[in-house]
């Protein structure tokens, strides 16, 4: 039996589809993590928050680059600049970056203190959300659903190849 080596594209796509599940796909249990801790222990919330905020600076953040990089590189090596499915993931990845840096990682500096906050002024009782904690919560689901979005479209046009 013949084995092939792998050609360079296909070890290039292989480290940019490594990326994009590690820069993103924790990202997708947030939700779940926020639900949990809410039912579980109000009092981590601030915690998870924080940790969002690494997420963001060590994984996302690099992690996009390392997308970038190496769909530029794929996008090179096989002449396949011309196709939508590269304009829309260069696009794509450009915007999730930006979306992540200015505005959900600020965002997320806020909920961090009005989370503080909260747990603050409930002392040893019941931890009740503010209502900056409530809107700011929205604020960053709605924004986290279209970057989610955004991913999966990518993702599609990508496997498809539009």
């Amino acid at each position: 039996m013949l084995v092939t080596a792998a050609s360079f594209s296909d070890f290039v796509l292989a480290i940019h589809i490594l990326a994009v599940v590690i820069a993103f796909g924790v990202t997708f249990s947030y939700p779940i993590f926020q639900a949990a801790g809410t039912r579980l222990d109000r009092r981590s919330i601030p915690w998870f928050y924080r940790m969002q905020e690494v997420i963001s600076k060590r994984v996302i953040n690099p992690g996009v680059l390392v997308i970038l990089i190496a769909g530029i590189v794929l996008a090179t090596d096989e002449h396949q600049w011309k196709h939508f499915y590269v304009q829309w993931g260069i696009a794509a990845v450009i915007a999730l970056g930006a979306l992540d840096g200015a505005v959900m990682r600020p965002l997320t500096r806020k909920l961090v203190a009005a989370a503080d906050s909260d747990v603050e002024r409930a002392g040893d009782g019941e931890i009740t959300w503010s209502a900056e904690h409530e809107a700011l919560i929205r604020r960053q689901g709605r924004i986290g659903t279209l970057m989610t979005l955004i991913v999966v479209v990518t993702v599609f046009f990508m496997a498809l190849h539009l």
